[in-house]
């Protein structure tokens, strides 16, 4: 039998509880175009509660980017304090080169993305090279809208058979886009292992990234912190994975499978969907509503 997950009617209800927040961006503050009913107001009632907010992006690209784009969706910087992308972790890696495996690396590198995340070879010791053939490497950012994993078959098997190390700037599978399920960078790492590729990823729901929010929150209390976002496999396995508490918002990729939270059935589906995912959120609301 599966355990219920406890509906909530907002934040506010569980916010004495904690110290700070990490959310997820897309998905639970806009959908790509457009923030989502109550999502502005529920990030000032934080503030005003001095709480913490770091938001937590498996966006490809360096933060500086996404504060731009949280910019124009209504999301100023004064409403939180900490804004760390997936994308930021691998440039900082990309910098570094102090880990082995980034050491290990050649110069060369194949862009799988789209012009818009150039901004990731910007600053670091690398060439871009336009054939796959050529690299030493591919840096995977993911498809354009409207793509699918089967228009890069033929890519991703000719890398494959060079042996090339992927790096996977996006872990998400989907994202939901003006209602639209589109496929991420994940979809096309996830296909290249199955092609005996190596990828090595960042983001949620790896800890790396969860740590470094830790860091910059000033928060060392993992008890004092909780997770909000809508992605089973990324937002909700990445809180497991650090040991913080996590609320699931069922009003992003997963709103077609669960329905109006009003219905009987949407209980059980959470609860169905959270066990086969093997997460137990501490609970689940419609939004990010206060």
């Amino acid at each position: 039998m599966t355990d219920t997950i406890p509906l909530l009617r907002g934040i506010a209800e569980r916010a004495d509880r904690y110290d700070g927040f990490i959310i997820d961006v897309w998905g639970v503050l806009h959908d790509g175009g457009r923030a989502y009913p109550g999502a502005i107001d529920c990030l000032k009632q934080m503030k005003a509660a001095g709480k913490g907010i770091a938001l937590l992006s498996n966006a490809p690209r360096p933060a500086a980017g996404i504060v731009l784009v949280l910019q124009d969706l209504g999301f100023p910087p004064e409403l939180y304090d900490v804004l760390m992308t997936s994308g930021q972790e691998v440039w900082q890696n990309l910098k570094r080169r102090t880990d082995p495996w980034y050491a290990a690396l050649g110069p060369r590198c194949y862009l799988l993305g789209l012009f818009k995340d150039t901004p990731m070879l910007e600053g670091v010791d690398v060439v871009q090279v336009e054939r796959v053939e050529d690299a030493d490497f591919i840096l995977n950012t993911g498809a354009d809208f409207g793509e699918t994993v089967a228009d890069y078959a033929e890519l991703l098997a000719k890398a494959a058979a060079l042996n090339l190390p992927m790096i996977c700037a996006n872990p998400d599978l989907v994202v939901i886009h003006h209602g639209i399920r589109e496929i991420c960078a994940g979809a096309l790492a996830l296909e290249y292992e199955t092609l005996g590729g190596t990828v090595r990823y960042h983001g949620k729901p790896f800890p790396s990234v969860y740590h470094e929010c830790f860091r910059l929150l000033g928060l060392s209390d993992t008890s004092r912190i909780a997770a909000f976002g809508d992605a089973l496999a990324t937002d909700m396995a990445g809180a497991k994975a650090v040991g913080i508490d996590s609320y699931f918002v069922t009003g992003g990729i997963h709103a077609a499978e669960i329905g109006p939270l009003e219905d009987e059935r949407a209980l059980r589906v959470i609860a169905e969907l959270c066990g086969n995912a093997g997460v137990k959120p501490q609970g689940a609301l419609p939004g990010l509503i206060w």
